[in-house]
C-alpha cells in the first residue's frame, strides 16, 4: 500500500507466495494511479555451463517464485551422479532444471 502511495513507482511486483491474492485489488488501486502491479508465480533462466548451474545452485534463493532452470550445454558435460544431485538441491528448491531447447523465454541468465 506504501509503494502505491511513492512518487516515481510505476511497477510493482508481488515477490511472495500469496501475492497471488494481492495482486486484483492492488492492480485496481494501481490501475488508478498509474501503477502496474505485477505478480509471476515462476522465473526462467538461461544457464550458460554446467559451473554456472552449480554457482546459481549454491547461491541463497531470494524469491519464492519457482525457477526453471534452462541448460544452454549438453547435461552430460556433468560428471556422473552430478545432475542428479543438482536436481535433487534444485528440487529441494522449488526449482527444475531443463534442457535448454525447451526455453522460451528468459528472465535471468547465470553465466
Amino acid at each position: 500500500m506504501r509503494l502505491l502511495e511513492t512518487a516515481g513507482v510505476t511497477v510493482i511486483e508481488l515477490d511472495y507466495e500469496s501475492g497471488w491474492q494481492d495482486a486484483i485489488e492492488l492492480g485496481r488501486l494501481g490501475d488508478k494511479r498509474g501503477i502496474r502491479v505485477e505478480y509471476r508465480g515462476h522465473e526462467n533462466i538461461a544457464v550458460s555451463s554446467p559451473a554456472a548451474l552449480v554457482a546459481g545452485l549454491k547461491q541463497p534463493k531470494t524469491t519464492f517464485r519457482q525457477r526453471n532452470l534452462y541448460c544452454q550445454f549438453e547435461l552430460s558435460e556433468l560428471p556422473a551422479g552430478e545432475l542428479e544431485q543438482l536436481e535433487a538441491k534444485a528440487s529441494k528448491l522449488g526449482d527444475y532444471i531443463l534442457a535448454g531447447h525447451l526455453m522460451r523465454d528468459v528472465d535471468e541468465v547465470w553465466g
